[in-house]
């Protein structure tokens, strides 16, 4: 009985038959420096909290404090204040909030700080305001808009607003 016995692996025969080096590389792996996931995503909530409340109608909710402790709901029923006061036990005016029912009376309620501003005067529901390089682009609904808002205008962003409650606007900012 003979018995078969390579001397060098496969791959190692075919590559070098081949004419293909097998050397390690000397270089790292471009995902050795955040791990093989990759990095963690952006907090989307500043704070989430639970609260048993099975008064309140629906399954759903999105509302704003405004910085005067008054709410303005976006979505789901009027009656939203005690989802409001739980979630201000962590997070104080102003915030954005979503609310959702877990079950029976269970809510779970999270909520991110925003920046309100009052911007008396100014027509349309969502603006955007460019400004870079000493040049101004203004889209007032989607529609280019000749003028500006000084209380926006922050060089080298993006700003959009959407109007809240009057002339209360939530700002949002972005680098260019």
């Amino acid at each position: 009985m003979t018995r078969f016995r390579r001397r060098e692996p496969l791959h190692v025969q075919l590559a070098r038959e081949g004419g293909i080096p097998l050397e390690e590389p000397k270089t790292k792996p471009a995902w050795d420096a955040a791990g093989i996931h990759g990095l963690q995503r952006a907090r989307e909530w500043d704070a989430v909290v639970t609260l048993e409340e099975p008064e309140i109608e629906g399954d759903r909710a999105a509302f704003v404090a405004l910085p005067s402790g008054d709410l303005v709901v976006e979505e789901g029923p009027d009656d939203i204040a005690p989802l409001a006061a739980a979630l201000e036990e962590d997070l104080r005016p102003p915030y954005r909030a979503e609310a959702v029912r877990r079950g029976d009376g269970l809510w779970a309620v999270a909520g991110r700080g925003i920046e309100v501003v009052e911007l008396p005067g100014v027509s349309g529901d969502e603006l955007e305001l460019t400004a870079h390089e000493g040049e101004r682009t203004l889209l007032i609904d989607g529609e280019r808009a000749f003028g500006g808002v000084p209380a926006l205008e922050r060089p080298g962003h993006v700003v959009r607003a959407r109007r809240l409650d009057g002339e209360l606007w939530e700002v949002e900012t972005a680098p260019l």
